[in-house]
């Protein structure tokens, strides 16, 4: 494993995503142990892609036009759905003085089912992960597996950072009336312009 492979691994896990916002969300929602399991669901989520790209499911995603467009649309509809839940519903994001219970397996679901319905990892990862085997690896499908775990433990170290600052910064948040509605506002249109620029990419 190289330094370039670690380093452009964080480079792309530090691009806000969905993974991103939901962790964030959590984490000034909810507090820190809301945001770490966020941060684990939005990592459980890659599973799936990882095992895609190295079967070759990924390629086949690519291959037909039919297959892409229906796992897309799944995820535009999961993401717009998102948007409009955070935007409807007032306590999606209401900051309390004290970390609000939410239920483990429900955080970590939403934070699977955000992941696994982009099918662009897929993709991402049958382009990215064969760049960096080196030539004459004796079994490079164990080597990507390697790449892919470490990929995964990076992106779990950096969305519980995500996590972790939104929580610190809730209190400051609490301080400032009306600050919740524009936060729901900000992430509720950030979910809802990132569903569309799924269903409008090209395969």
């Amino acid at each position: 494993m190289t330094l370039e492979y670690l380093l452009t691994s964080i480079i792309v896990i530090l691009l806000p995503g969905t993974g991103v916002l939901y962790t964030l969300a959590m984490g000034l929602n909810a507090g820190i142990r809301a945001s770490i399991l966020a941060a684990f669901g939005c990592t459980l989520g890659i599973l799936p892609h990882i095992a895609a790209s190295i079967a070759g499911l990924a390629a086949l995603l690519h291959a037909s036009a039919l297959a892409f467009q229906v796992i897309k649309y799944l995820g535009v509809a999961y993401l717009l759905y998102t948007a409009w839940s955070v935007l409807r519903d007032s306590e999606t994001l209401r900051i309390a003085e004290r970390d609000s219970q939410v239920p483990a397996l429900r955080v970590i679901t939403t934070g699977f089912l955000l992941n696994i319905l982009n099918p662009k990892l897929s993709l991402f990862f049958l382009a990215f992960l064969p760049q960096f085997v080196p030539n004459g690896t004796p079994s490079p499908t164990l080597f990507m597996l390697w790449l892919a775990a470490v990929f995964m433990a990076l992106t779990f170290i950096v969305f519980g950072v995500y996590g972790v600052f939104a929580s610190a910064a809730r209190h400051h948040v609490i301080a400032r009336p009306g600050a919740t509605t524009w936060l729901r506002r900000g992430f509720a249109g950030a979910f809802g312009l990132m569903g569309l620029r799924l269903a409008f990419s090209a395969q």
